[in-house]
C-alpha cells in the first residue's frame, strides 16, 4: 500500500472533525501540522508526533509531504492551495473553495500547472447515505429526478464566533458557511448543472449582522429544481426529525434545547480559542455511531421519494415503503479520504474536484447577489459541472 504522507494547514475545528479519519486511516500518515497558535502546535505534537509549524511555508519547505489538507479560515483557501501547489504538492481543501470565482479559477490553474490534484472537502455530499441516494438515481429504477426538498435548523449563528465569521465580505454567515453543504447535495443528486436562483436570505439579530437564514429555489437545466431552505438561528432543531441523530452522526438530547445561546457570553473569539483543537477547555469530538447527514432530504422522483438517513435510505415507492440499511460508519468522513487518495494515488478523477467546487461556489455567490437585487439570477459556469 502507497501511504500518503499529508501535512496540515490550520489546527482548527475543520481539522479536529477530520483528524480521526486521517489519523486512523492505513492509508494516510500524518506528518505535519502549521497553525500560528502555539497550544494547537503541542497538542498535534502530542496526538500525532508529527512535526509542527507556525505557518505553511515552512512546512512545505521543512517536511516531507506528498499532500496538503487546508482547514484554514475561509479567506485564506486560494492562497493557501496556491503555495501548495507551487510546491507540487496536492491539496484536499475545505468548502467554500474560496470567495470568488477568480480566485478558484487561479486555485484550479495552479493546480493543472503544477500537475497536482485538488479536491474540496468535506462537504456533505460526500456522506455515504447522500453517495447510495445518487447510486438508486444514477439506476434508473425510479425514473428521473423532479423535485428535491432540502431542510435544515441549527444553533449555527450562536456558536462562537471570530469577528469575519460574522461578515459576509470575508467569508461570514450561512450562506458560505452552510449553503455550500445544501448546494453541493442538491447538485449532486438533481443532476449538476444549475440554471438559474432565486433566493431570500434572513439578517434578523444586529449582534450576528449576516445572514442567518436563507430560502432558495433553484432550477436545474435537466428541469428538476430543488428547494433549499435552513436557519441557524438556534430554535427549532430539525434533528428531530432525524431521530436526533446530530449533523456529525452523534446522539443528541433533546434536553439539551438553547445550549448554544446560554453558552454565548464574553469575548466570543477568546471562548472560540478556549475550546479550539489544543485550548484547555478543547473535547475530542464524541464518535459517530451514524453517518453523518446535513437535516431532511427528500429526492422526489418519477416513481419514488428517496430520503437519505443516518442509518440508511428510506424508498417510498408506488407499492412499498422500505429501508435499504449502511452499515455503520468505520470512520467519520471516511469518504473525503477515499476520494482524495484515489485521486492522488490511482489518479481516478475526484468528484468534488475545482470546477465542481467553482460551480457550487456560483450557486452559493447566485444567492446572495438574488437576496440583494431581489430577481432571479441565471447562471453562466456551470458547463463542466455534471457529477460523473
Amino acid at each position: 500500500m502507497n501511504k500518503l504522507k499529508i501535512g496540515i494547514a490550520g489546527l482548527g475545528r475543520a481539522f479536529s472533525v477530520m483528524a480521526e479519519s486521517v489519523a486512523r486511516d492505513p492509508r494516510i500518515e500524518l506528518v505535519a501540522g502549521a497553525d500560528p497558535r502555539a497550544e494547537a502546535r503541542r497538542q498535534f505534537e502530542l496526538d500525532f508526533h508529527g512535526k509542527s509549524f507556525s505557518t505553511l511555508e515552512a512546512l512545505l519547505e521543512k517536511s516531507q509531504v506528498d499532500a496538503v489538507y487546508i482547514a484554514t479560515p475561509h479567506q485564506f483557501h486560494a492562497s493557501n492551495t496556491i503555495t501548495a501547489c507551487s510546491f507540487r504538492k496536492h491539496v484536499l481543501v475545505e468548502k467554500p473553495m474560496a470567495l470568488t470565482l477568480e480566485d478558484c479559477r487561479a486555485m484550479i490553474t495552479a493546480a493543472e500547472d503544477a500537475g497536482v490534484h485538488l479536491v474540496v472537502g468535506h462537504s456533505h455530499s460526500f456522506d455515504l447515505p447522500i453517495l447510495e441516494t445518487k447510486k438508486l438515481v444514477d439506476s434508473g429504477s425510479f425514473g428521473r429526478v423532479r423535485m428535491i426538498t432540502a431542510l435544515n435548523y441549527t444553533d449555527y449563528l450562536y456558536r462562537p464566533r471570530r469577528p469575519e465569521e460574522l461578515d459576509t465580505t470575508s467569508g461570514g454567515g450561512a450562506v458560505f458557511n452552510q449553503a455550500a453543504h445544501q448546494v453541493d447535495i442538491v447538485r449532486l443528486l438533481g443532476g449538476g448543472k444549475v440554471k438559474t436562483v432565486r433566493a431570500i436570505t434572513g439578517d434578523w439579530d444586529p449582534s450576528r449582522p449576516t445572514e442567518g437564514a436563507y430560502s432558495v429555489l433553484a432550477s436545474f437545466e435537466n428541469g428538476a429544481f430543488a428547494n433549499l431552505t435552513y436557519s441557524g438561528y438556534a430554535h427549532f432543531d430539525s434533528d428531530e426529525f432525524c431521530g436526533w441523530i446530530g449533523e456529525m452522526g452523534q446522539k443528541k438530547n433533546p434536553d439539551s434545547y438553547g445550549t448554544a445561546r446560554s453558552l454565548l457570553k464574553g469575548n466570543e473569539a477568546e471562548l472560540k480559542s478556549l475550546r479550539n483543537y489544543g485550548g484547555p477547555a478543547y473535547t475530542t469530538p464524541q464518535p459517530s455511531l451514524h453517518h453523518q447527514h446535513f437535516g431532511v432530504l427528500i429526492v422526489s422522483c418519477e416513481k419514488a421519494d428517496l430520503r437519505p438517513l443516518p442509518e440508511g435510505v428510506m424508498i417510498y415507492g408506488d407499492a412499498e415503503k422500505r429501508l435499504d440499511p449502511l452499515p455503520a460508519p468505520r470512520l467519520p468522513r471516511a469518504e473525503v479520504v477515499d476520494e482524495f487518495y484515489a485521486a492522488v494515488v490511482s489518479g481516478k478523477p475526484p468528484l468534488h474536484g475545482g470546477p465542481w467546487a467553482m460551480a457550487t461556489l456560483e450557486v452559493c455567490l447566485a444567492i446572495l447577489e438574488s437576496a440583494r437585487a431581489k430577481k432571479e439570477i441565471p447562471l453562466k459556469h456551470q458547463t463542466s459541472a455534471s457529477p460523473t
